[in-house]
């Protein structure tokens, strides 16, 4: 729209990144660097992210001249009213199992499950319809206008439990969320608080369970340090979790 003129850039004031960590991290830093260039040399530059990683920063210096940085402190980020709990298991073929015992032993009004991967979501989605679960999922392969409807079913209460991968954990709202599952350790120690989040927006309360291989404990440690947090082991009794 640039290069063909359809967009005047010299009337444009200011330039907002949103989510400006993940976007500056899945390859659209060169696009959004040649956009920048037609931009007139006066206009605002904001980035906007609830995390920003020290390599990120270090790209920001072609986008931003002396910008004034707003930090909220590491130990202020991990959400009050969220329970943290973990889960050891030791086989990966043992976490649906898993999974299944504790909605079982469970009272949920609706749940996020995340996995890391697009195939993963479409394997445990098809894993628990076939135990009689009425769940949905979403990724970023499907349509917009599939995830749209997907997300209208899940916000009226149509399906209660809703498998995703990390492209539900930013900036989307469902109030009624009290239980979020981390099926797979976040790859990166960011998108766990974006994922826990999910369960404790705006004060509610919430709980967050996440199932630890042995290779995901140093992952897990590393979590812990960076939000001055504790996971817990989750409790033997769990009718009052959430």
């Amino acid at each position: 729209m640039i290069r063909k003129r359809s967009l005047k850039m010299r009337s444009i004031k200011m330039l907002v990144l949103d989510e400006a960590d993940e976007m500056l991290n899945i390859g659209l830093k060169d696009q959004i660097y040649n956009v920048y260039r037609y931009l007139p040399a006066i206009t605002q530059v904001v980035l906007i992210s609830a995390t920003l990683p020290d390599e990120i920063w270090e790209m920001t210096s072609k986008f931003m001249v002396d910008p004034i940085k707003i930090l909220v402190k590491k130990d202020e980020m991990t959400l009050e009213g969220i329970k943290q709990f973990f889960v050891l298991v030791e086989k990966e073929e043992w976490k649906l199992d898993t999974l299944l015992d504790l909605y079982e032993r469970m009272t949920i009004r609706q749940a996020v499950i995340f996995c890391n991967t697009k195939r993963k979501v479409d394997w445990l989605t098809k894993k628990m319809k076939e135990a009689d679960f009425t769940v949905s999922s979403m990724h970023g392969d499907m349509p917009h206008k599939m995830r749209e409807a997907i997300m209208n079913q899940f916000r009226s209460a149509q399906t209660r439990v809703l498998i995703a991968t990390d492209i539900w954990a930013r900036g989307l709202d469902v109030q009624q969320v009290s239980l979020v599952i981390n099926y797979d350790v976040p790859t990166n120690k960011e998108s766990y608080i974006h994922r826990i989040g999910r369960s404790g927006r705006f004060g509610r309360k919430g709980v967050a369970i996440t199932f630890v291989k042995n290779n995901d404990i140093d992952n897990m440690l590393e979590i812990e340090k960076h939000y001055s947090t504790q996971i817990k082991e989750i409790p033997m009794n769990l009718d009052d979790l959430i």
